[in-house]
Protein backbone atom coordinates (compact mmCIF):
# COMPACT_ATOMS: atom_id res chain seq x y z
CA UNK A 1 0.00 0.00 0.00
CA UNK A 2 1.05 3.38 -0.47
CA UNK A 3 1.54 6.05 1.89
CA UNK A 4 -1.08 9.39 1.80
CA UNK A 5 2.11 11.44 0.98
CA UNK A 6 2.79 8.97 -1.64
CA UNK A 7 -0.51 9.33 -3.25
CA UNK A 8 -0.78 13.05 -2.58
CA UNK A 9 2.55 13.16 -4.25
CA UNK A 10 1.27 11.30 -7.30
CA UNK A 11 -2.03 13.49 -7.65
CA UNK A 12 -0.18 16.83 -7.49
CA UNK A 13 1.94 15.39 -10.00
CA UNK A 14 -0.50 14.22 -12.34
CA UNK A 15 -2.30 17.89 -11.49
CA UNK A 16 0.44 19.48 -12.86
CA UNK A 17 0.72 17.65 -16.19
CA UNK A 18 -2.81 17.87 -17.34
CA UNK A 19 -3.46 21.09 -19.58
CA UNK A 20 -6.19 23.46 -17.94
CA UNK A 21 -9.78 22.89 -20.61
CA UNK A 22 -10.99 25.59 -18.49
CA UNK A 23 -10.65 28.09 -21.92
CA UNK A 24 -12.77 25.57 -24.47
CA UNK A 25 -16.03 26.30 -24.38
CA UNK A 26 -17.11 22.58 -25.67
CA UNK A 27 -17.18 21.24 -22.37
CA UNK A 28 -17.68 17.49 -23.17
CA UNK A 29 -15.11 17.15 -25.49
CA UNK A 30 -13.00 19.36 -23.24
CA UNK A 31 -13.75 16.58 -20.27
CA UNK A 32 -12.99 13.71 -22.71
CA UNK A 33 -9.46 15.47 -24.06
CA UNK A 34 -8.68 15.92 -20.39
CA UNK A 35 -9.48 12.66 -19.33
CA UNK A 36 -7.30 10.94 -22.89
CA UNK A 37 -4.40 12.94 -21.19
CA UNK A 38 -4.83 11.64 -17.54
CA UNK A 39 -5.20 7.99 -18.91
CA UNK A 40 -1.45 8.32 -21.06
CA UNK A 41 -0.10 10.28 -18.32
CA UNK A 42 -1.08 7.43 -15.44
CA UNK A 43 -0.63 4.48 -17.69
CA UNK A 44 2.18 3.16 -19.97
CA UNK A 45 1.93 2.52 -23.97
CA UNK A 46 3.68 -1.02 -25.05
CA UNK A 47 1.87 -0.60 -28.66
CA UNK A 48 4.99 -0.91 -30.99
CA UNK A 49 2.70 1.96 -33.62
CA UNK A 50 2.86 4.77 -30.60
CA UNK A 51 4.53 7.09 -29.59
CA UNK A 52 4.57 10.93 -27.50
CA UNK A 53 5.42 13.74 -29.71
CA UNK A 54 7.09 16.80 -28.16
CA UNK A 55 5.13 19.71 -27.16
CA UNK A 56 6.23 22.09 -30.53
CA UNK A 57 4.95 19.51 -32.26
CA UNK A 58 1.20 18.94 -30.25
CA UNK A 59 0.86 23.51 -30.56
CA UNK A 60 1.70 23.47 -34.41
CA UNK A 61 -0.50 20.46 -35.08
CA UNK A 62 -3.21 22.87 -33.54
CA UNK A 63 -2.37 26.10 -35.25
CA UNK A 64 -4.03 28.15 -37.54
CA UNK A 65 -2.46 26.09 -40.50
CA UNK A 66 -5.43 23.76 -39.91
CA UNK A 67 -7.65 26.67 -41.85
CA UNK A 68 -5.49 26.81 -45.01
CA UNK A 69 -6.54 25.12 -48.22
CA UNK A 70 -4.09 24.42 -50.62
CA UNK A 71 -4.60 21.49 -53.46
CA UNK A 72 -1.47 20.98 -55.04
CA UNK A 73 1.92 22.02 -54.62
CA UNK A 74 4.49 24.68 -53.97
CA UNK A 75 4.20 27.03 -56.38
CA UNK A 76 1.71 25.34 -58.37
CA UNK A 77 -1.91 25.50 -56.00
CA UNK A 78 -5.60 26.32 -56.60
CA UNK A 79 -6.21 28.24 -54.06
CA UNK A 80 -5.06 31.93 -53.50
CA UNK A 81 -3.10 33.04 -50.79
CA UNK A 82 -0.91 29.97 -50.12
CA UNK A 83 2.99 32.18 -50.83
CA UNK A 84 3.44 31.24 -46.38
CA UNK A 85 2.07 27.52 -46.67
CA UNK A 86 4.28 26.94 -49.64
CA UNK A 87 7.32 27.85 -47.87
CA UNK A 88 6.58 25.02 -45.60
CA UNK A 89 5.74 22.47 -47.43
CA UNK A 90 8.94 23.09 -49.32
CA UNK A 91 10.91 22.91 -46.11
CA UNK A 92 9.59 19.97 -44.71
CA UNK A 93 10.16 17.91 -48.24
CA UNK A 94 13.96 19.27 -47.93
CA UNK A 95 14.05 18.39 -44.39
CA UNK A 96 12.85 15.18 -45.52
CA UNK A 97 15.40 14.67 -48.34
CA UNK A 98 17.86 15.92 -46.11
CA UNK A 99 17.08 13.31 -43.30
CA UNK A 100 16.85 9.97 -45.62
CA UNK A 101 18.99 11.00 -48.49
CA UNK A 102 16.49 10.88 -50.68
CA UNK A 103 16.17 12.21 -54.21
CA UNK A 104 12.51 13.06 -54.34
CA UNK A 105 9.96 13.27 -51.04
CA UNK A 106 5.94 13.67 -50.84
CA UNK A 107 5.01 14.78 -47.37
CA UNK A 108 1.46 15.07 -48.29
CA UNK A 109 0.28 11.46 -47.62
CA UNK A 110 -2.15 11.87 -44.33
CA UNK A 111 -1.23 8.31 -43.46
CA UNK A 112 0.84 5.51 -44.40
CA UNK A 113 -2.36 4.01 -45.75
CA UNK A 114 -2.41 6.87 -48.22
CA UNK A 115 1.06 6.48 -48.72
CA UNK A 116 1.17 2.85 -50.11
CA UNK A 117 -2.03 3.45 -52.16
CA UNK A 118 -0.62 6.45 -53.75
CA UNK A 119 2.53 4.28 -54.87
CA UNK A 120 0.13 1.49 -56.32
CA UNK A 121 -2.00 4.61 -57.90
CA UNK A 122 0.96 5.72 -59.27
CA UNK A 123 2.81 2.19 -61.14
CA UNK A 124 -0.58 0.13 -61.25
CA UNK A 125 -3.35 -0.75 -62.71
CA UNK A 126 -6.28 -3.05 -60.85
CA UNK A 127 -5.61 -7.00 -61.55
CA UNK A 128 -1.51 -6.13 -61.49
CA UNK A 129 0.13 -8.71 -59.37
CA UNK A 130 1.92 -7.54 -55.74
CA UNK A 131 4.23 -9.17 -53.46
CA UNK A 132 3.82 -8.58 -50.09
CA UNK A 133 4.08 -9.96 -46.47
CA UNK A 134 0.78 -11.80 -45.03
CA UNK A 135 -0.30 -10.55 -41.97
CA UNK A 136 0.28 -13.54 -39.71
CA UNK A 137 3.86 -13.32 -40.70
CA UNK A 138 4.39 -9.99 -39.77
CA UNK A 139 3.15 -7.88 -42.25
CA UNK A 140 0.21 -4.94 -43.18
CA UNK A 141 -3.00 -4.81 -44.50
CA UNK A 142 -1.75 -2.76 -47.39
CA UNK A 143 0.57 -5.00 -48.40
CA UNK A 144 -2.07 -6.92 -49.87
CA UNK A 145 -4.89 -8.91 -47.39
CA UNK A 146 -7.97 -9.94 -48.69
CA UNK A 147 -9.97 -7.84 -46.22
CA UNK A 148 -8.03 -4.91 -47.57
CA UNK A 149 -8.33 -2.97 -50.73
CA UNK A 150 -4.81 -3.73 -51.59
CA UNK A 151 -5.59 -7.40 -52.08
CA UNK A 152 -8.95 -7.08 -53.97
CA UNK A 153 -7.85 -4.19 -56.70
CA UNK A 154 -4.80 -6.22 -57.16
CA UNK A 155 -3.90 -10.00 -57.35
CA UNK A 156 -1.78 -10.61 -54.11
CA UNK A 157 0.95 -13.01 -53.88
CA UNK A 158 1.90 -13.10 -50.07
CA UNK A 159 5.45 -14.42 -49.44
CA UNK A 160 5.63 -16.15 -45.45
CA UNK A 161 8.77 -16.35 -43.20
CA UNK A 162 10.38 -19.89 -42.43
CA UNK A 163 8.16 -21.88 -40.46
CA UNK A 164 11.42 -23.27 -37.89
CA UNK A 165 13.17 -19.72 -37.85
CA UNK A 166 9.92 -17.15 -38.58
CA UNK A 167 12.91 -15.53 -40.11
CA UNK A 168 12.25 -14.19 -43.76
CA UNK A 169 13.43 -16.65 -46.13
CA UNK A 170 14.77 -14.79 -49.08
CA UNK A 171 15.21 -17.90 -51.21
CA UNK A 172 11.62 -18.49 -50.80
CA UNK A 173 10.74 -15.47 -51.84
CA UNK A 174 12.79 -15.14 -54.67
CA UNK A 175 10.78 -18.46 -55.97
CA UNK A 176 7.46 -16.79 -55.39
CA UNK A 177 8.66 -14.08 -57.32
CA UNK A 178 9.94 -15.97 -60.16
CA UNK A 179 6.75 -18.11 -60.39
CA UNK A 180 4.14 -14.67 -59.70
CA UNK A 181 6.27 -12.42 -61.71
CA UNK A 182 4.30 -9.54 -59.52
CA UNK A 183 4.74 -5.89 -61.03
CA UNK A 184 6.04 -4.47 -57.20
CA UNK A 185 7.25 -5.86 -54.39
CA UNK A 186 6.56 -4.72 -50.84
CA UNK A 187 9.51 -4.51 -48.73
CA UNK A 188 8.61 -3.99 -44.84
CA UNK A 189 5.93 -5.46 -41.78
CA UNK A 190 4.26 -3.85 -39.01
CA UNK A 191 5.54 -6.70 -37.02
CA UNK A 192 8.39 -8.41 -37.94
CA UNK A 193 11.67 -7.49 -35.27
CA UNK A 194 14.60 -8.69 -37.48
CA UNK A 195 16.64 -6.23 -39.76
CA UNK A 196 15.27 -6.41 -42.98
CA UNK A 197 17.62 -7.47 -46.12
CA UNK A 198 16.41 -4.18 -48.59
CA UNK A 199 19.41 -4.81 -51.03
CA UNK A 200 18.47 -8.89 -51.02
CA UNK A 201 14.85 -7.44 -52.05
CA UNK A 202 16.35 -5.06 -54.26
CA UNK A 203 18.11 -8.16 -57.02
CA UNK A 204 14.76 -10.16 -56.28
CA UNK A 205 12.68 -7.36 -57.73
CA UNK A 206 15.53 -6.74 -60.48
CA UNK A 207 15.97 -10.57 -61.21
CA UNK A 208 11.81 -10.95 -61.80
CA UNK A 209 11.20 -7.53 -63.71
CA UNK A 210 9.51 -6.44 -60.59
CA UNK A 211 9.51 -2.55 -58.64
CA UNK A 212 10.02 -2.25 -55.34
CA UNK A 213 8.87 -0.74 -52.54
CA UNK A 214 9.91 -0.32 -49.06
CA UNK A 215 7.84 0.45 -46.15
CA UNK A 216 9.66 1.40 -42.86
CA UNK A 217 6.73 3.06 -41.05
CA UNK A 218 8.09 1.07 -38.13
CA UNK A 219 11.89 1.78 -38.71
CA UNK A 220 11.99 4.73 -39.99
CA UNK A 221 13.71 6.28 -36.93
CA UNK A 222 16.65 3.57 -37.05
CA UNK A 223 16.77 4.37 -41.15
CA UNK A 224 16.97 8.23 -40.52
CA UNK A 225 19.70 7.81 -37.65
CA UNK A 226 21.40 4.85 -39.40
CA UNK A 227 20.28 2.30 -36.86
CA UNK A 228 19.16 -0.02 -39.83
CA UNK A 229 20.04 -0.90 -43.18
CA UNK A 230 18.47 1.99 -45.55
CA UNK A 231 16.44 1.34 -48.82
CA UNK A 232 16.80 4.68 -49.98
CA UNK A 233 18.74 4.37 -53.39
CA UNK A 234 18.06 0.83 -53.46
CA UNK A 235 13.77 0.22 -53.64
CA UNK A 236 12.04 1.99 -56.36
CA UNK A 237 9.67 4.32 -53.29
CA UNK A 238 10.51 4.44 -49.93
CA UNK A 239 6.99 4.77 -47.77
CA UNK A 240 6.31 5.68 -44.15
CA UNK A 241 4.03 6.82 -41.07
CA UNK A 242 5.53 9.74 -39.46
CA UNK A 243 4.17 9.25 -35.75
CA UNK A 244 6.34 5.93 -34.43
CA UNK A 245 9.72 5.75 -34.51
CA UNK A 246 10.05 9.05 -36.03
CA UNK A 247 7.98 10.74 -33.29
CA UNK A 248 6.15 13.20 -35.22
CA UNK A 249 2.77 14.01 -35.86
CA UNK A 250 0.69 11.14 -37.06
CA UNK A 251 0.73 11.51 -40.91
CA UNK A 252 2.81 9.68 -43.55
CA UNK A 253 5.53 10.61 -46.58
CA UNK A 254 6.76 9.27 -49.76
CA UNK A 255 10.19 9.29 -51.02
CA UNK A 256 11.26 7.60 -54.49
CA UNK A 257 13.86 7.62 -57.05
CA UNK A 258 13.49 10.92 -59.18
CA UNK A 259 12.25 9.08 -62.25
CA UNK A 260 9.40 8.55 -60.38
CA UNK A 261 8.57 12.10 -59.02
CA UNK A 262 5.89 13.14 -61.90
CA UNK A 263 4.10 9.68 -61.33
CA UNK A 264 3.86 9.95 -57.62
CA UNK A 265 2.68 13.47 -56.94
CA UNK A 266 -0.01 12.88 -60.11
CA UNK A 267 -0.97 9.89 -57.79
CA UNK A 268 -1.09 12.27 -54.69
CA UNK A 269 -3.37 14.80 -56.22
CA UNK A 270 -5.22 14.36 -58.07
CA UNK A 271 -4.80 11.01 -57.85
CA UNK A 272 -5.73 9.67 -54.50
CA UNK A 273 -5.99 12.80 -52.20
CA UNK A 274 -7.05 16.69 -51.85
CA UNK A 275 -6.18 18.94 -50.03
CA UNK A 276 -3.10 18.90 -47.87
CA UNK A 277 -3.32 19.15 -44.16
CA UNK A 278 -0.84 21.99 -43.79
CA UNK A 279 -0.71 21.68 -39.98
CA UNK A 280 0.35 18.40 -39.66
CA UNK A 281 2.90 19.16 -43.27
CA UNK A 282 4.32 21.58 -40.38
CA UNK A 283 4.45 19.16 -37.50
CA UNK A 284 6.52 17.04 -39.91
CA UNK A 285 8.73 19.82 -41.15
CA UNK A 286 9.29 20.31 -37.11
CA UNK A 287 9.71 16.47 -36.65
CA UNK A 288 12.59 16.03 -39.38
CA UNK A 289 14.38 18.66 -37.80
CA UNK A 290 14.15 17.07 -34.42
CA UNK A 291 15.52 14.04 -36.02
CA UNK A 292 18.54 15.48 -37.15
CA UNK A 293 19.82 16.74 -33.95
CA UNK A 294 22.12 14.73 -31.88
CA UNK A 295 19.91 13.45 -28.95
CA UNK A 296 17.54 11.73 -31.49
CA UNK A 297 20.53 9.45 -32.36
CA UNK A 298 20.85 8.55 -28.83
CA UNK A 299 17.24 8.23 -28.14
CA UNK A 300 16.85 5.66 -30.86
CA UNK A 301 19.52 3.69 -29.40
CA UNK A 302 17.91 3.43 -26.17
CA UNK A 303 14.90 2.33 -28.18
CA UNK A 304 16.51 -0.89 -29.61
CA UNK A 305 18.41 -1.32 -26.17
CA UNK A 306 14.99 -1.31 -23.85
CA UNK A 307 13.69 -3.76 -26.41
CA UNK A 308 16.15 -6.32 -26.72
CA UNK A 309 16.68 -6.01 -22.93
CA UNK A 310 12.69 -6.51 -22.44
CA UNK A 311 12.93 -9.19 -25.00
CA UNK A 312 15.64 -10.89 -23.03
CA UNK A 313 14.57 -10.87 -19.72
CA UNK A 314 10.79 -12.33 -21.43
CA UNK A 315 12.89 -15.30 -22.44
CA UNK A 316 14.82 -15.74 -19.03
CA UNK A 317 11.13 -16.16 -17.67
CA UNK A 318 10.30 -18.83 -19.77
CA UNK A 319 8.49 -16.71 -22.87
CA UNK A 320 9.00 -18.33 -26.57
CA UNK A 321 9.82 -14.24 -28.80
CA UNK A 322 8.78 -14.93 -32.08
CA UNK A 323 12.55 -15.09 -34.17
CA UNK A 324 13.88 -15.26 -31.12
CA UNK A 325 14.95 -11.68 -30.25
CA UNK A 326 14.91 -8.68 -31.73
CA UNK A 327 16.82 -6.38 -33.61
CA UNK A 328 14.78 -3.13 -33.56
CA UNK A 329 11.74 -1.17 -31.49
CA UNK A 330 9.76 -4.27 -30.99
CA UNK A 331 9.05 -8.11 -30.28
CA UNK A 332 6.13 -10.33 -30.44
CA UNK A 333 5.39 -13.31 -27.24
CA UNK A 334 4.57 -16.66 -28.53
CA UNK A 335 1.68 -16.85 -26.01
CA UNK A 336 0.56 -20.72 -26.88
CA UNK A 337 3.14 -22.01 -23.98
CA UNK A 338 1.35 -20.01 -21.33
CA UNK A 339 -2.13 -21.35 -22.13
CA UNK A 340 -3.81 -17.58 -22.47
CA UNK A 341 -4.34 -15.58 -26.00
CA UNK A 342 -3.42 -12.68 -27.39
CA UNK A 343 -7.10 -10.91 -26.60
CA UNK A 344 -6.41 -11.84 -23.13
CA UNK A 345 -3.12 -11.10 -22.62
CA UNK A 346 -4.44 -7.81 -23.74
CA UNK A 347 -7.27 -7.10 -21.64
CA UNK A 348 -5.20 -8.22 -18.58
CA UNK A 349 -2.68 -5.82 -19.43
CA UNK A 350 -5.13 -3.11 -20.01
CA UNK A 351 -6.26 -3.29 -16.47
CA UNK A 352 -3.09 -2.69 -14.79
CA UNK A 353 -2.64 0.01 -17.08
CA UNK A 354 -0.16 -1.54 -19.61
CA UNK A 355 -1.12 -1.15 -23.31
CA UNK A 356 -0.26 -3.80 -25.99
CA UNK A 357 -1.41 -4.81 -28.67
CA UNK A 358 -2.70 -8.47 -29.59
CA UNK A 359 -0.78 -9.50 -32.13
CA UNK A 360 -0.82 -12.68 -34.32
CA UNK A 361 2.54 -15.31 -34.46
CA UNK A 362 3.41 -17.04 -38.04
CA UNK A 363 1.39 -19.69 -39.12
CA UNK A 364 -1.32 -18.53 -36.14
CA UNK A 365 -4.49 -20.78 -35.83
CA UNK A 366 -6.76 -18.23 -33.98
CA UNK A 367 -8.66 -16.04 -35.39
CA UNK A 368 -7.28 -12.42 -36.10
CA UNK A 369 -9.17 -11.00 -33.63
CA UNK A 370 -8.04 -13.14 -30.70
CA UNK A 371 -4.46 -13.88 -31.97
CA UNK A 372 -2.03 -16.36 -30.23
CA UNK A 373 0.72 -13.36 -29.21
CA UNK A 374 1.25 -9.76 -28.31
CA UNK A 375 3.49 -7.42 -29.64
CA UNK A 376 5.69 -5.17 -27.55
CA UNK A 377 7.52 -1.87 -28.07
CA UNK A 378 9.57 0.61 -26.44
CA UNK A 379 9.37 4.15 -28.00
CA UNK A 380 6.75 5.91 -26.05
CA UNK A 381 8.31 4.12 -22.87
CA UNK A 382 11.94 5.38 -23.99
CA UNK A 383 10.45 9.08 -24.75
CA UNK A 384 9.68 9.30 -21.20
CA UNK A 385 12.86 8.34 -19.79
CA UNK A 386 12.30 5.23 -18.98
CA UNK A 387 16.07 2.62 -18.95
CA UNK A 388 16.82 -0.57 -18.94
CA UNK A 389 16.33 -0.79 -15.56
CA UNK A 390 12.97 0.10 -15.45
CA UNK A 391 12.41 -2.07 -18.90
CA UNK A 392 13.27 -4.99 -16.28
CA UNK A 393 11.34 -4.21 -14.04
CA UNK A 394 8.00 -3.75 -16.42
CA UNK A 395 8.56 -7.25 -17.88
CA UNK A 396 8.23 -8.69 -14.34
CA UNK A 397 5.00 -6.74 -13.65
CA UNK A 398 3.85 -8.13 -17.05
CA UNK A 399 5.19 -11.67 -16.39
CA UNK A 400 2.79 -11.49 -13.16
CA UNK A 401 -0.62 -10.17 -14.96
CA UNK A 402 -0.15 -12.41 -17.80
CA UNK A 403 0.26 -15.33 -15.02
CA UNK A 404 -2.84 -14.08 -13.09
CA UNK A 405 -4.84 -12.55 -15.89
CA UNK A 406 -7.73 -14.23 -14.23
CA UNK A 407 -7.46 -12.78 -11.03
CA UNK A 408 -8.91 -9.52 -10.77
CA UNK A 409 -8.09 -8.37 -7.13
CA UNK A 410 -4.51 -9.33 -8.27
CA UNK A 411 -4.53 -7.53 -11.47
CA UNK A 412 -5.70 -4.16 -9.01
CA UNK A 413 -2.99 -4.81 -6.79
CA UNK A 414 -0.29 -5.02 -9.79
CA UNK A 415 -2.16 -1.48 -11.41
CA UNK A 416 -1.23 0.35 -8.31
CA UNK A 417 2.21 -0.73 -8.65
CA UNK A 418 2.39 1.06 -12.69
CA UNK A 419 0.53 4.11 -11.52
CA UNK A 420 3.21 5.35 -9.42
CA UNK A 421 5.34 4.90 -12.13
CA UNK A 422 3.81 6.27 -14.59
CA UNK A 423 3.32 9.80 -12.75
CA UNK A 424 7.00 9.18 -12.22
CA UNK A 425 7.81 9.63 -15.77
CA UNK A 426 5.83 12.56 -17.58
CA UNK A 427 4.65 12.85 -21.06
CA UNK A 428 6.82 15.30 -23.33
Amino acid sequence: MHSQSENTHNKQLLQETITPAASIADTLIADLVAAEQVRQQQSMSFIASENHTSQQIMRITGSVLTNKYAEGYPGKRYYAGCAVVDEIEAVAIERCKKLFGAEHANVQPHAGCQANFAVYQAVLKPGDTIMGMSLDAGGHLTHGHGVNASGSLYKAVQYAVDRDTQLLDYDAIERLAHEHKPKLIIAGASSYSRIIDFERFAAIARNTGALLMADIAHIAGFVATGLHPSPLGVADFVTSTTHKTLRGPRGGLIMCKAEYAQHLDRAIIPGTQGGPLLHAIAAKAVAFHEAMQPDFTVYQQQVLTNARTMADTFAVLGYAIVSGGTDNHMFTLDLRSKNITGLVAQQALEAIGIAVSRSCIPFDTQKPWITSGIRIGTPAMTTRGMTTTMAVELTHLIDEALRHADDAPFLKRLADQVKPVALTHRLP
